[in-house]
């Protein structure tokens, strides 16, 4: 006769919370500074990654073998995890296709970018190729985000201005990120760090109301007190600041690199990071607490 006990997708992770091993992982990390893990198989990965996010009070970096895989742990860690994790990927549509970018991914980017900024605490998916884009210096993430907060004095015809400048076109009708529409005293804007446009209805010169709304059916969908509008960062202007990713999140943050990276010629980024690699043979060459990584 066999029992079975029902076991419910949420109490998952809390279960493999408490596993010894994972909290060992863990321990030996803050002790060592590296740790290479083995013998893992399918979502045993994300259930690790998960339990090393928990644990870890700043950001946890997963880099993954290529898009695809990617997308697929990703999908785990949004089951296993209250809030999603961040996806970074690659800007283009095409592989080393510099000429034509994916708005979406652009989007996904610039988000990442404005969240490692707001909060120190994220876990990002991503990729090879999408980390050897660099990303702008937390100063021209600044310089390329207008804020704009209910009650705030400024007009139309300023935000309008600095839309332009942001590269933004001006269209009856919003439908993708870097478009704005004005109406009267409203504004429809869609910012590349949001996946919804914001409606900011003016009363003169004074911000009344700010409300994400959906494109398709026009209707709102959160009542807002600021908006973050951001340009695609995408775009590089002539004598601009650059950097890799590893240079926007704190110093104590935890890479974890997956197994089999045998595509990408490591030995051209340095991480100073903490760095724990999930894989079947070793593909770390460790020096103190930098680690060189080849393949």
């Amino acid at each position: 006769m066999y029992f079975y006990q029902k076991v419910r997708v949420t109490n998952l992770p809390v279960l493999y919370q408490n596993n010894l091993q994972f909290r060992a992982v863990y321990e030996g990390l803050c002790a060592n500074g590296n740790a290479v893990v083995s013998g893992l198989i399918g979502s045993k990965h994300s259930f690790l990654v998960k339990s090393l996010f928990d644990q870890h009070p700043d950001t946890t970096i997963w880099i993954l073998n290529n898009k695809e895989e990617a997308a697929y742990f990703l999908n785990d860690l949004e089951v296993l995890l209250p809030n999603p994790p961040l996806f970074f990927p690659s800007s283009y549509r095409r592989t080393y296709n510099i000429e034509e970018t994916d708005n979406a991914n652009v989007l996904l980017r610039a988000e990442t970018l404005q969240k490692l900024k707001e909060l120190p605490k994220q876990l990002v998916v991503t990729y090879p190729e999408a980390l050897f884009e660099q990303v702008l210096t937390p100063k021209e993430l600044k310089r390329k985000t207008l804020s704009i907060n209910i009650g705030d004095e400024l007009s139309i015809d300023f935000v309008n201005e600095t839309l332009f400048e942001f590269g933004f076109s001006r269209v009856d009708f919003v439908a993708e990120p870097g478009e704005f529409a004005v109406r009267g005293g409203i504004l429809d804007v869609h910012s590349f760090s949001h996946d919804q446009p914001f409606r900011i209805e003016f009363f003169g010169d004074e911000v009344d109301t700010i409300r994400s709304f959906d494109v398709t059916s026009q209707r709102s969908t959160q009542s807002l007190n600021q908006a973050q509008i951001l340009a695609n960062i995408e775009q590089k202007e002539k004598e601009e600041v650059r950097q890799s990713l590893f240079a926007f999140p704190s110093a104590n943050t935890l890479v974890c690199v997956h197994h089999c990276l045998n595509h990408i010629r490591w030995n051209q980024i340095q991480l100073n990071f903490t760095v724990i690699s999930l894989c079947r043979r070793h593909t770390l060459a460790i020096n103190h607490h930098t680690i060189q990584l080849w393949c």
